[in-house]
């Protein structure tokens, strides 16, 4: 995985900078993860990773797919990662766009979840906490986990906060193990 990181980072920091020039994060975020999702279908994967076609054929292919949903910067892009087949990195340029977007941005995803639902109010001292902890403004998605039992699961980005009872439980079994 880390060496899939790698090699996608200088593409996605290319694409990255070119959307900033252009004021056009969100459209370059849409269109990568469109990339993204064609490449990573089965059959699509299948002939990326085909020696039986060249590069333009390959790069022609996933701009037919995507059809007018990408600008000519962005079919240049898929061009360039075809020549230098990459178009498999996809789904990881992707990744580390959103990552080198939300840093732009100063913003965060985070994940929460909870044995039991939250209330507005519960949500509303979350979402201030974790922002006044993160420095960036923070975008909440929540769900119920019953298998947590009690408490909270965090996750925002590399950031993990497990406060859940579930947690606390390994935490006490490791320790007594130890």
């Amino acid at each position: 995985m880390a060496e899939l990181t790698t090699l996608a980072r200088p593409y996605a920091k290319a694409a990255f900078e070119s959307a900033l020039q252009d004021g056009a994060l969100g459209n370059w975020s849409e269109a990568l993860v469109l990339l993204a999702a064609v490449s990573a279908e089965e059959t699509v994967a299948e002939a990326i990773a085909s020696p039986q076609h060249t590069a333009d054929e390959k790069a022609e292919a996933m701009i037919y797919i995507c059809a007018d949903k990408l600008n000519d910067k962005q079919q240049n892009f898929i061009k360039i990662l075809a020549e230098n087949d990459r178009l498999a990195l996809a789904p990881e340029i992707s990744t580390l766009f959103e990552l080198f977007k939300a840093n732009q941005e100063q913003s965060v995803d985070v994940n929460i979840e909870t044995a039991f639902e939250l209330t507005e109010a519960q949500l509303s001292a979350l979402h201030a906490g974790l922002k006044k902890h993160l420095a960036r403004e923070v975008e909440l998605s929540t769900s119920v986990n019953s298998d947590l039992l009690g408490g909270v699961f965090i996750r925002a980005g590399d950031t993990v906060i497990d406060d859940s009872i579930r947690g606390r439980l390994n935490k006490l079994a490791g320790a007594m193990s130890a």
